[in-house]
């Protein structure tokens, strides 16, 4: 379990609240209530309203490049206040804390040891809002784990934390069948499909999505001509298609969520 005790705290913040509205001021003033000693980083409060997957993709790419022991307090939670359970996550190196919904899906299955769960007991109904855990359950609990409070007294264990379909492409007769699950501010089309998933096959691929159909692997985004479309692995170890100097979302007309699969040639 990481050790979060040993020298000054450090949490980080994701959320869909934006940065005009109270909440993440909130949420830091009900953390630091509890650890006026720690060290708090903000990773994005821009996450698309309600949308757990983008929070996950952001979560398992700049939260885990945090060193170990560091507690992820994350708040994309459209279903707060209804049957979803209020966790904490203990990982390998990491700590989270937020909605059992698929928000931590990739930390889930990116660990190499298992992951142990716990519910966030409420202190007492009266002092919790149903429309704001995050600020009421989530980052208290971050605050008292920040001062040394052990995970396994937070509450109940959970058997099995939620995750979303999303994360992982299936396998199927030789093809996997993958999605589009996040597209950058360059138009760069990322998808679920790991470079594991493909290392077997090399650069020998024929990769499918929408109305066009790409051959082999390159290296970088430069490795065609202004303009065309090629295949790589990008930064994330995802497969990623791009468009040299463009868009891959304008020029190809795919979107998130749209369907990639990849065979050998």
């Amino acid at each position: 379990m990481p050790d979060s005790s040993s020298t000054v705290a450090l949490i980080t913040l994701t959320s869909d609240f934006g940065t005009e509205d109270y909440y993440v001021g909130a949420l830091k003033g009900a953390i630091l209530r509890q650890a006026p000693g720690a060290h708090i980083v903000d990773l994005s409060h821009h996450i698309p309203p309600r949308d757990i997957l983008a929070g996950a993709f952001l979560l398992r790419h700049a939260a885990t490049e945090f060193p170990s022991g560091t507690i992820h307090l994350a708040v994309v939670d459209p279903g707060v206040g209804g049957p979803r359970l209020p966790m904490v996550l203990v990982s390998r190196n990491f700590i989270w804390v937020g909605p059992d919904n698929g928000l931590f899906s990739f930390a889930l299955s990116d660990d190499h040891r298992p992951c142990v769960a716990y519910e966030i007991s409420s202190p007492s109904a009266s002092e919790v809002s149903p429309t704001f855990h995050g600020r009421d359950l989530f980052a208290p609990t971050a605050g008292r784990l920040a001062t040394g409070l052990p995970a396994d007294e937070v509450g109940p264990p959970i058997s099995a934390p939620m995750r979303l379909a999303e994360t992982r492409p299936r396998q199927q007769d030789g093809v996997i069948e993958g999605r589009v699950i996040h597209v950058d501010r360059f138009g760069n089309l990322v998808t679920n499909i790991a470079d594991t998933d493909i290392q077997p096959w090399g650069c020998e691929l024929r990769i499918r999505l929408g109305n066009r159909v790409l051959q082999g692997m390159s290296a970088t985004y430069s490795d065609t001509d202004e303009g065309g479309a090629l295949a790589l692995i990008g930064s994330s170890r995802l497969l990623e298609i791009a468009v040299n100097a463009g868009s891959a979302t304008e020029v190809l007309g795919v979107k998130r969520g749209e369907a990639v699969t990849v065979e050998p040639l």
